[in-house]
């Protein structure tokens, strides 16, 4: 049953990480309905559910070996490659990294439940829509024409994905829209900043918690670890493709939908 229960939470993280719905408000959610949280102490469950997002972000390598090995070719500066795409990842990931090291402790003791994430899918919710009807026209159509100054904003507005149900993936798309990016390419970049601020988010977690674990729940973290980066993977090539055909929309009314429930129930508790 416990790893049926790790498997699970896998499957949720995976799917969850990159669409706009907030991987770690679901987790928070199905960890607290599904019975997982009582299979182990609290602390060590809240680092499982940080550990495992390092197999859905090592999906995003998978899922595009050539952007990550042209980040190595330091003589090609153009577009996302070189130099200048590593400095352009690591402009976008500074800002949630210096915020996220004076606000971890309280975010953990102060947002991780239903009510707060709750809150935080409908709000969330309410912003995608609003953009998807009042966006800027676009004024880069890809990766590659992305600047230090999009790189910059998209950074700033990851700092609200430290709202556990914010969801870092919809601040990112969404910051880049409003500063221009087109959908898709908002969406392609907010792949690949995942990478470096999300590794070393969940190394951070796992070097500060492994104590935590013991030898049987170290066998239940590689199983959600594993099953993370299969999910992540296939999500991430789907997500890509909807986006060819539809907007953000559906995912606004589905947070609104998840949001309310949880809300309501957590409200009757």
């Amino acid at each position: 049953m416990d790893n049926l229960l790790a498997a699970l939470m896998g499957v949720v993280e995976g799917l969850t990480e990159f669409l706009p719905i907030s991987s770690t408000g679901h987790l928070i959610i199905a960890g607290h309905f599904s019975g997982f949280d009582n299979m182990m102490p609290k602390d060590a469950a809240d680092a499982f559910k940080v550990v495992i997002q390092l197999g859905a972000i090592l999906a995003v390598v998978a899922a595009y070996p050539g952007r990550f090995t042209g980040l190595l070719r330091f003589s090609d500066n153009r577009g996302l490659t070189g130099l200048r795409g590593i400095g352009l990842l690591a402009i976008t990931s500074i800002p949630a990294s210096i915020v996220a090291l004076f606000v971890r402790e309280s975010i953990h003791e102060h947002l991780f439940n239903n009510t707060t994430v709750s809150i935080a899918l409908i709000v969330g919710a309410l912003w995608i829509l609003a953009v998807e009807r009042f966006r800027p026209r676009a004024r880069v159509d890809s990766v590659d024409a992305i600047t230090w100054k999009e790189a910059l904003a998209i950074g700033l507005f990851q700092c609200l994905s430290l709202w556990p149900g914010m969801s870092r993936s919809a601040s990112t798309i969404l910051g880049g829209m409003i500063v221009g990016v087109e959908r898709k390419a908002a969406t392609e970049y907010s792949f690949f900043a995942a990478v470096p601020i999300m590794v070393a988010a969940t190394l951070y977690e796992f070097y500060k918690s492994y104590t935590l674990f013991e030898a049987a729940q170290l066998q239940i973290l590689a199983i959600g670890f594993i099953v993370s980066f299969v999910s992540a993977w296939a999500a991430v090539k789907s997500f890509i493709h909807f986006l060819g055909r539809h907007t953000l929309v559906p995912f606004g009314w589905y947070r609104l939908l998840v949001g309310g429930v949880v809300l309501w129930m957590a409200l009757r508790s």
